[in-house]
């Protein structure tokens, strides 16, 4: 017949087994939990990858790079239309 202590001893071993199994599969969820949490946050933000945000950058920059070359463009001529203005009267 087994002691009190072995009865325990077997106990805490069986249990001992158990806790782990336990705690993994809580960890498990939580990380299922956190992984889905933030997928969904996420996916609210409406996000762009970084491939599409260097596409647009380079199309804003090729547009400024136009708009300013059109200022120019247009600050000449009107210098050059008050110069005519000046020059017919």
């Amino acid at each position: 017949m087994k002691s009190p202590y072995d009865l325990l001893g077997q106990v805490q071993q069986q249990i001992g087994q158990f806790v782990p199994d336990m705690a993994r599969a809580a960890r498990d969820d939580v990380e299922n939990q956190a992984r889905a949490t933030v997928l969904s946050v996420l996916a609210k933000l409406e996000l762009v990858t970084r491939e599409e945000f260097d596409a647009q950058q380079a199309v804003l920059l090729r547009t400024r790079e136009k708009l300013e070359t059109l200022e120019k463009r247009v600050a000449d001529l009107e210098q050059k239309l008050a110069g005519d203005q000046k020059n017919d009267q």
